[in-house]
């Protein structure tokens, strides 16, 4: 049992890159971005032909997130420039970013057993919290500047944010760019940390980045950036913990993880919609009360 838990630490913490990276565009952006699924491979597949190739693992590591920002553009130029829908821009991305990760990898499946990795001097148990520290808290900071609140704005209301003078068309660029670079970064670590980049490492991943920040979110609430971004990182571990004890369970197998996923989400998003339907109906129930009450009261007021 420790076991299981321990790894599912470690592997919250190695998603959470990718959770904060939805949350940018899911949250702040208020952007469907599917290229999450094209971008987490491609992570992955720069990460491992350049260290296989002889390069630094740290350097290969920031080649990756730097590809995954330029998969973003690439969307956010499809949406603003080319006048797509945002939900087809991604989609658009996700299918041509499969066959440019086969280009980058060469075939389906890159090892990388007996390579150097940044994990190969210290346990990703160790490194991670670190590492999803340092980038939680720059995206808090980045997030209170004048382009952070240019960001956040446009999600809120882009009609409101162009009146001011702000190109809403390079914010949304920036948002899906920043995005991407973290979902990218995620899946580099966590092809070094597996020992391996697969062309169909990332299918399904926009759907378990959505449900880490969605449990974050009904846990542990979102009232500021600071802990909205906290609610990411501490939902995409929560996450991993409740799938580790769900795969413990005899009649379940590895194969029924997606079908996990889906369930958790359903719950994640139908429980707070429920709770404020609970809620508001004993308020109504108490005002009725009330004022059934007040009215009883007055009619043997006038009959007296």
């Amino acid at each position: 049992m420790m076991n299981s838990l321990l790894g599912a630490l470690e592997s919250g913490l190695l998603y959470a890159l990718m959770a904060l990276g939805v949350y940018i565009t899911f949250r702040i952006l208020d952007f469907p971005d599917l290229t999450v699924d094209g971008s987490f491979t491609t992570g992955g597949a720069i990460a491992a032909v350049m260290i296989t190739g002889g390069s630094s693992p740290w350097l290969a590591t920031i080649a990756a997130m730097i590809g995954g920002m330029v998969a973003g553009a690439v969307t956010g130029l499809l949406h603003t420039k080319g006048k797509i829908n945002g939900l087809l821009s991604g989609i658009l991305m996700m299918i041509a970013l499969y066959s440019v990760n086969m280009r980058i990898m060469g075939k389906p499946n890159v090892g990388l057993l007996g390579e150097t990795t940044v994990f190969n001097s210290i346990s990703p148990l160790l490194l991670m919290p670190f590492i999803v520290v340092i980038v939680k808290l720059l995206l808090d900071l980045f997030l209170r500047t004048e382009l952070g609140l240019a960001l956040r704005a446009t999600g809120d209301n882009q009609r409101m944010i162009r009146s001011f003078g702000t190109h809403t068309d390079n914010t949304i660029i920036l948002g899906l760019s920043l995005s991407n670079g973290l979902v990218a970064l995620s899946g580099a670590l966590i092809a070094q940390q597996s020992g391996f980049a697969d062309i169909s490492s990332g299918i399904g991943m926009i759907v378990i980045g959505l449900a880490s920040v969605i449990i974050g979110e009904a846990i542990f609430g979102a009232r500021t950036v600071f802990f909205a971004t906290l609610a990411a990182v501490l939902g995409s571990i929560v996450y991993r913990i409740v799938v580790a004890l769900a795969l413990r369970i005899e009649w379940l197998e590895q194969t029924d993880l997606k079908l996990i996923t889906a369930v958790i989400v359903v719950i994640a998003l139908v429980l707070p919609s429920a709770r404020r339907s609970w809620k508001q109906k004993n308020v109504a129930k108490k005002r009725s009360m009330e004022i059934s009450a007040m009215t009883d009261s007055k009619q043997v007021g006038g009959g007296l």
